[in-house]
C-alpha cells in the first residue's frame, strides 16, 4: 500500500522514530495514521522499559516558579551530557518542575515511602478489608495502598497536562524519544509562608 509522505514525516516526528520505521508502521496499519502512531508508541515504550536499568549519571537541575508564590526545583538525570543538553530533555525537566509545583508530591517513587508509613497504611487497609480469601484480600489491600499513595508519589500521579497517563508514563515517552534512561533524582517544593 502506498502511504502519504506527509503522514510518514508526521509519524516520524510524533513517535521519535526513523523514516523507514514510520513508513513501515503506516503500511502495516494500512494507512491508518492513528493505528500506526499507537503501534509506534507501544514499540517505543517497550524499548523505554528495557532502558530503565541503565545508569543515569548526567543531567540538569531545573526550576519553576508560579505566581511568585510556589516554586519547585528538581534534579533530572539521563545517561549522557549530550542528551542533557537537548531541548527535549530541558522541556521534560520544566514540565516535571511544573508538576511538582502544582501537585505537591512528597516522594519521587513508591520505594521512597518510609517502611513504617507503608506498613501503617497497609495495616489500616487490611482492617478495612476484613475476612476475605487470602488472594482476593491481598489484591484489595495492594489496591488500597497504591490508591493512598497515588497523589503523594510523583511517578504515580496523573500528569497535569494529560491525565490519561501517569508521570512515569509521561517520562517514558521522553525515554523513547531520546533513547536514554531518564530518572528524577530529587526535588524540593517551596510555598510562600509554608514551612515543613
Amino acid at each position: 500500500m502506498k502511504v502519504d509522505i506527509k503522514d510518514v514525516k508526521k509519524l516520524k516526528e510524533l513517535a521519535g522514530v526513523g523514516l523507514t520505521d514510520a513508513k513501515q508502521a503506516l503500511e502495516a496499519a494500512e494507512g491508518n495514521f492513528d493505528k500506526a502512531l499507537e503501534a509506534m508508541r507501544a514499540k517505543g515504550l517497550t524499548k523505554a522499559e528495557k532502558r530503565g536499568d541503565r545508569e543515569t549519571r548526567s543531567g540538569i537541575v531545573d526550576a519553576y516558579v508560579h505566581d511568585s508564590r510556589i516554586g519547585a526545583i528538581l534534579e533530572l538525570n539521563c545517561e549522557t551530557d549530550f542528551v542533557a543538553k537537548t531541548p527535549e530533555f530541558k522541556e521534560l525537566a520544566h514540565y516535571l518542575a511544573m508538576q511538582i509545583a502544582s501537585m505537591n508530591p512528597l516522594y519521587v517513587a513508591l520505594s521512597d515511602v518510609p517502611e513504617e508509613q507503608m506498613a501503617k497504611v497497609r495495616e489500616d487497609a487490611e482492617k478495612e478489608v476484613g475476612d476475605k480469601p487470602a488472594e482476593i484480600k491481598e489484591k484489595i489491600v495492594s489496591g488500597k495502598v497504591a490508591k493512598h499513595f497515588e497523589d503523594k508519589v510523583l511517578l504515580t500521579q496523573k500528569y497535569i497536562l494529560d491525565d490519561s497517563k501517569t508521570v512515569d508514563e509521561f517520562i517514558k515517552t521522553y525515554i523513547a524519544k531520546t533513547g536514554e534512561n531518564i530518572s528524577v533524582r530529587q526535588f524540593k517544593r517551596i510555598e510562600l509562608g509554608v514551612t515543613e
